[in-house]
């Protein structure tokens, strides 16, 4: 039955170290849709049936491989399971999407836009002047963020448990982002286990939550457009500080070199391939890069 081959699949790439989250979602999707038709093993005409209802291209394509690699491990045991053809929906165009590279002054104005989520002195707007903050000062992930725990902002800096990729790392942070949570702390202290950003209730907001109300104040502000415009994201705080923080180490390319390595840990990242994404050409980036070509080109570049 497929329900028990979703089981084993699952649990395979589970025990794999793989969280496995939204893959799962979407194959118990289908074999619920495979169901009603009776179906025991994969088909390539149910597989595109039900690949086909997804609301966007990029949607369908991700259905249909996703159930592809499900029917390809099935297939290893019974040849019954058939392959739907890669390129149903066509082939993969997907693009970077281009980061938007934050300035200090347009991050001041997202920080001083959380007053507006209420009185002054209430906890809510500080919440959020807080997060944002911590975000733009140490490129964490929100998810990250939203994870942290009242145990986990050490003396050293904060750590981060379980991290995308199954990592624990110890992120070290300036004194001024400390006096900032420390004071928020100090606001709205809490037990151990406690979300460090939390509402007057004791819980921590939600992802969504978060996505939601940035995206409010970006518009408030006017650093985004209306819905469905394109603008800075939440996410582009991340790619920010690597940009800013590589911007000091100049045309020193030894200094590039280990700057890269250490950012790589910093940002949690499992190959230093991840972090080169997360860069984008600025001004002062090839300015830097110009000088060092220069020096090559004179011979004096060491």
């Amino acid at each position: 039955m497929l329900a028990d081959d979703l089981k084993r699949y699952v649990a395979l790439h589970r025990a794999l170290g793989f969280k496995f989250r939204v893959q799962a979602g979407l194959l118990r999707g289908f074999v619920a849709f495979a169901k009603t038709y009776g179906d025991s093993v994969v088909l390539a005409a149910r597989t595109i049936a039900w690949a086909s209802e997804a609301p966007s291209p990029a949607q369908r394509r991700n259905r249909l491989l996703t159930v592809r690699r499900f029917a390809l491990a099935m297939h290893a045991e019974d040849a019954r399971h058939e392959l739907p053809a890669t390129d149903v929906f066509g082939t993969d165009r997907h693009a970077r999407v281009l980061p938007h590279i934050w300035t200090a002054d347009e991050i001041a104005q997202l920080m001083s836009a959380t007053a507006l989520l209420g009185q002054p002195g209430a906890i809510r707007p500080l919440m959020y002047r807080t997060l944002f903050g911590l975000l733009a000062a140490t490129g964490l992930r929100i998810s990250e963020a939203l994870a942290l725990r009242v145990r986990d902002v050490g003396e050293d800096g904060l750590i981060i448990l379980a991290t995308k990729f199954r990592k624990n790392r110890l992120v070290p942070i300036h004194a001024t982002t400390r006096r900032a949570l420390d004071a928020w702390l100090r606001t709205f202290p809490g037990r151990p286990d406690d979300p460090v950003f939390r509402s007057s209730a004791g819980t921590g907001p939600a992802y969504s939550t978060v996505i939601t109300v940035f995206l409010r104040l970006t518009r408030t502000v006017g650093l985004r457009g209306a819905a469905g415009e394109p603008g800075p994201r939440i996410h582009d705080l991340r790619h920010s500080f690597a940009v800013r923080s590589l911007q000091q180490c100049g045309s020193d390319r030894a200094a590039v070199a280990r700057h890269m390595a250490g950012l790589s840990t910093y940002l949690g990242h499992a190959h230093i391939t991840d972090t080169y994404w997360y860069l984008q050409a600025t001004p002062t980036l090839m300015f830097g890069i110009a000088e060092a070509g220069e020096a090559l080109h004179r011979g004096d570049a060491s």
